[in-house]
């Protein structure tokens, strides 16, 4: 199992949340989530404006086996997408607590991210997951 970021939360369905101290938050998918997933061939993000409301699905991961929703962990309005991804969506897989970012939020209601689980908490779910 991959090193989980002390800096990151989590969703139990594996998206991560890095707040950026400017009221802003990066979201992407957890390592564990890309290696269920498989090569990913395909990523549909968010549109910059977009608005998002935590817990409904704002964008997809696709890979040879299963397409996959991204659910958001805080309500906001999007700021900046991962580009990049649209032509090299296996950077998530290479990288996905970095370059494999999905997109950034402002989030309007911070306290959301209370909710998620820490990475102890979230490395205790994939163990009981028996992953």
């Amino acid at each position: 199992m991959s090193e989980i970021p002390g800096d990151l939360k989590f969703l139990k369905s594996h998206e991560w949340a890095r707040v950026e101290g400017d009221g802003k938050v990066t979201i992407g998918i957890s390592d564990h989530a890309q290696g269920l997933l498989g090569d990913l061939v395909y990523v549909e993000l968010p549109a910059v404006g977009d608005s998002i409301e935590a817990g409904n699905a704002c964008a997809v991961v696709e890979s040879v086996k299963a397409a996959s929703d991204v659910y958001a962990p805080v309500s906001g309005t999007v700021t900046a997408v991962n580009a990049a991804l649209a032509d090299k969506p296996e950077t998530i897989n290479e990288d996905a607590y970095g370059e494999g970012w999905l997109f950034v939020v402002e989030a309007s209601e911070p306290d959301q991210l209370n909710d998620m689980l820490g990475p102890d908490d979230y490395a205790e779910l994939l163990e009981d997951d028996g992953h």
